[in-house]
């Protein structure tokens, strides 16, 4: 057996985008409460096509009980963070090889830092590496 994307010869997949979405749920409701594209072409595709949004992945969300979602998973190799109230992306960051790994959070010294393993990811081509990548999140925002 032999898994793979079917790309297209600029390197996307042959479907129409998004290829990817974070979706959140309204656990009380059962509804969807809101849905975002997640990720870009970037680090897929070549250049002008770097802004198609809603990119493959491979990788879970974490939240924090402030109301803020950080995913990587995407093919385009950035750590994001959402508001989970309204889905509105809050902040990103470049990750050196692929985030395709759930992000965890951890609390030192009264600072609360959320860390991804950035090592890229075989099936989806990404970027490798060997990292583990934390970030301290605002004093206003632990928790």
């Amino acid at each position: 057996m032999r898994r793979k994307l079917l790309d297209s010869p600029l390197g996307i997949p042959c479907t129409a985008p998004p290829w990817g979405k974070l979706v959140a749920v309204d656990l009380r409701s059962g509804t969807i409460a809101w849905t975002k594209p997640l990720g870009t072409s970037r680090d897929k595709a070549p250049w002008p096509f770097w802004g198609i949004e809603g990119a493959p992945g491979l990788g879970g969300p974490m939240t924090t009980a402030s109301g803020l979602v950080f995913i990587g998973a995407t093919t385009d190799n950035f750590l994001r963070a959402f508001d989970t109230a309204s889905g509105a992306e809050l902040w990103q960051a470049r990750l050196p090889a692929g985030g395709q790994a759930t992000p965890m959070s951890y609390e030192s010294g009264g600072r609360q830092f959320v860390v991804i393993a950035a090592g890229g990811h075989a099936k989806l081509d990404t970027t490798r590496g060997d990292y583990l990548i934390a970030y301290a999140l605002p004093a206003t925002s632990a928790r």
